[in-house]
């Protein structure tokens, strides 16, 4: 099965085409940018407490059999998170400190 691949940041918005270099997912799937990921949430999915990678890039050339992003759409939901700022800020301040591989 392959990723959602989200089309937006869940705090702010932004658009994330399948091809942004600057999406970051946690291990549900959760997508933010990188800004939001650096600045406000400091590494910890506001979420799952999970921590963040660089969300991969599906091909755009079917170069295997079924496998581009015109054989498997990326989603087109956009997602936004359902806690309010207040909430996300005091849950990052008392989870960022713990590494991702601990939490």
């Amino acid at each position: 099965m392959a990723l959602q691949l989200r089309p937006n940041c869940e705090s702010c918005d932004k658009d994330l085409p399948p091809a942004a270099t600057d999406a970051r997912i946690c291990s549900y799937e959760c997508t933010f940018c990188a800004d939001c990921v650096e600045t406000r949430l400091f590494n910890v999915c506001p979420n799952c407490g999970g921590g963040f990678a660089p969300r991969p890039i599906r091909p755009a050339h079917e170069w295997r059999p079924g496998a581009c992003v015109t054989k498997q759409l990326p989603s087109d939901k956009r997602v936004h998170l359902k806690y309010a700022a207040e909430d996300v800020a005091a849950f990052v301040a008392r989870v960022k400190d713990v590494a991702p591989d601990s939490r």
